[in-house]
């Protein structure tokens, strides 16, 4: 496998990028690869190689690369111009929907990234309850923002930086933490702050510390625990949105959240966060409530029709149906693959989502630190040798678009036996 144009751009990106990235989770010892165009389930980068993609830019492509009626529909929208500073109708149709497909979302706010989404949801939850503490799930990552730098997941875990410096200890005092799956101590911790509480916020699956599902009614008791002490329930549906269920976490398990946060496919591979829910508490947002919120790009129309014409294509072509099936059959055979092997390794997955361990299947975060992360960073390297790109790190999930086909099955299945077997 050739990668010395990678290596040099790396090497130049080094003297201009922190760490030569452009976000944490890209970077991957001894250099990433850099990449030169993609389409359908493939990715090809500026030195020829070709591989399967089930990074799929972490989540956002459900559909694959270029998919030509989403990139049609951007077309058009260029035509007509790119950003206005005005309202548009697309923000009220789109918002139909999206309140459609979500029980709990009455009224929402477009903003620009996951990372905003949850910063205002925060905000806005604090402001309707008057409360300043908040309650999150250790290894959950809910965006680079200050009071959530709390034992976050994604590049934090990777990166052995739990905690961020510059985020002032005063920032992170009224920000709580509770294990996943762990009912006791969840209704310990909030009947104990229930008069300082806000909110609870978290991952309905957590998918920023590797795959951990929630186990059998956890989400329920949760849900109880918050309703009982009157704090609001914030579900980070960012990447669980529109994937596991067209109305996402809350559809597939059956439980309301007060709050939501949107992203990733919500954009339809641009740039774009949502939040929203009770129509009670999304009006105490400016202009119409006193809790500020504000973005020049908020609402962008690229984002909008992009977004709007993924999930509206989700729904009118049975995506789900198809990518859950392939994702079904990629954990089987690579299932059977790990019981072939020699390798402490398992594999987690659920609905288009999936995630191989070294180690046993983690039900927290604690679990999670237990992987074997230098394992696994051979085998991504022993998967790329052979043509499939997998995320560069144990705590990412991987992911399945409607792209991926019956070959790329196979080749996947086959590769990770030729990989494991290697280790």
């Amino acid at each position: 496998m050739e990668l010395e144009r990678s290596k040099k751009l790396y090497e130049e990106a080094l003297k201009l990028l922190p760490g030569g990235v452009s976000s944490p989770v890209r970077a991957v010892k001894p250099f990433p690869f850099y990449t030169a165009y993609a389409k359908e389930s493939k990715i090809y980068d500026v030195d020829g190689n070709c591989y399967i993609d089930y990074c799929l830019a972490y989540g956002p492509l459900i559909l694959g690369h270029a998919n030509p009626v989403v990139k049609e529909a951007i077309a058009e929208q260029l035509e007509k111009g790119w950003l206005y500073g005005t309202p548009i109708e697309l923000e009220v149709e789109y918002a139909k929907l999206i309140t459609k497909l979500y029980d709990s979302i009455e009224m929402l706010r477009f903003v620009n990234t996951g990372s905003e989404a949850t910063m205002a949801a925060i905000r806005l939850a604090r402001g309707f309850t008057g409360r300043n503490k908040i309650l999150k799930v250790e290894g959950s990552f809910h965006g680079a923002h200050d009071a959530v730098l709390v034992k976050a997941g994604s590049g934090a875990t990777t990166h052995g930086i739990p905690n961020s410096a510059g985020v002032p200890p005063n920032f992170v005092k009224n920000t709580l933490q509770v294990p996943f799956n762990d009912v006791e101590a969840l209704a310990e911790i909030v009947e104990k702050n229930r008069d300082d509480l806000a909110c609870v916020i978290m991952e309905p699956v957590m998918g920023n510390a590797g795959l951990i599902l929630p186990e059998k009614d956890y989400l329920k008791e949760v849900r109880k625990i918050t309703e009982e002490n009157d704090v609001l329930l914030i579900f980070d549906e960012v990447i669980t949105g529109f994937r596991l269920a067209l109305g996402g976490a809350q559809e597939y398990y059956g439980v309301k959240a007060d709050l939501t946060t949107l992203g990733k496919i919500a954009g339809g591979g641009l740039p774009i966060g949502i939040f929203g829910g009770r129509r009670e508490i999304m009006e105490l947002i400016a202009p119409s409530g006193p809790v500020y919120q504000a973005g020049t790009f908020s609402g962008n129309p690229l984002s909008l029709i992009a977004g709007y014409t993924t999930v509206k294509f989700i729904m009118e072509n049975k995506v789900l149906e198809k990518v859950n099936r392939t994702t079904e059959a990629i954990a089987e055979g690579i299932a059977d693959q790990i019981e072939d092997s020699n390798i402490d390794c398992s594999i987690g997955y659920i609905a288009s989502m999936f995630c191989v361990y070294f180690g046993e299947t983690p039900k927290n975060y604690a679990d999670a630190l237990k992987l074997d992360k230098e394992k696994f960073l051979k085998f991504f390297w022993e998967l790329l040798k052979e043509g499939i790109f997998f995320p560069p790190s144990q705590y990412e999930c991987c992911f399945v678009s409607y792209a991926h086909s019956e070959e790329d099955v196979e080749r996947t299945v086959e590769a990770v036996g030729v990989c494991l077997r290697r280790l």
